[in-house]
């Protein structure tokens, strides 16, 4: 289901940090600082405001983190839409850790299981690698780029953009599929999700509507707390 919140108007003129009102609260945060609130606190709210709707989210570092970066990498041409996709991979793979948030519209579009790597950990991922059959996911910030047809049905090519920590997604092929081991019913023979050979791997029965929302130049990060983040 689809939540509609307060309007929220981002404004992507500069970039020191970028603006976003939510009239009211905003308004009374400002009011009570006596100064124009910080990004964190403008995350915070829409942050609140999210959750009180869809119930679920991501750490509140991941959702600051890759709100930041998606405005900082649209300030610089890199993204075409205002899509966010997050995966929080420092949450249980048993839990819906992918999400899909409209900033256009202030709600989110899917809230997903996700797969991680085989290398990269059982229920919990906490190993991750840029490297070619290293089996492992890739961390940080990525573009969408076109979608196809393979070995693993519809699929979404990904292109990364931190040097040496996922640059090589795409010459690993590290795409968005859906696969049977990333549905939910292998929970109830396994305390994990199944892996994959280091794509994010959703569910066969998202898998298309996932890459029809992203597909072509939008944002999706993947976060763990044990990267810092260089974007380029």
């Amino acid at each position: 289901m689809n939540y509609i919140l307060p309007t929220i108007l981002f404004s992507l003129a500069t970039w020191s940090p970028p603006t976003f009102f939510v009239e009211s609260k905003i308004n009374m945060t400002t009011n009570a600082l006596k100064d124009e609130p910080s990004f964190a606190t403008k995350a915070e709210i829409l942050y609140n405001d999210l959750n009180n709707h869809n119930g679920s989210m991501p750490k509140i570092d991941a959702f600051t983190k890759a709100l930041e970066g998606f405005y900082d990498l649209k300030s610089k041409g890199k993204f075409s839409k205002n899509i966010l996709t997050i995966i929080d991979f420092s949450l249980s793979s048993t839990t819906k850790r992918l999400w899909v948030i409209d900033l256009a519209h202030n709600k989110i579009l899917l809230n997903s299981l996700v797969s991680h790597g085989i290398n990269s950990g059982l229920e919990f991922a906490d190993s991750f690698s840029n490297k070619g059959n290293s089996l492992k996911s890739c961390l940080g910030f990525f573009v969408t780029g076109e979608k196809y047809v393979g070995k693993n049905g519809l699929s979404l090519k990904l292109d990364g953009l931190e040097k040496g920590t996922n640059d090589k997604a795409r010459s690993r092929s590290v795409v968005v599929h859906g696969a049977y081991y990333a549905n939910s019913d292998i929970l109830q023979t396994q305390h994990y999700l199944g892996r994959s050979q280091g794509c994010p791997a959703v569910p066969e029965k998202v898998n298309k509507k996932l890459i029809e929302m992203i597909k072509n130049k939008s944002c999706l990060y993947i976060y763990h707390p044990s990267k810092s983040t260089k974007r380029h």
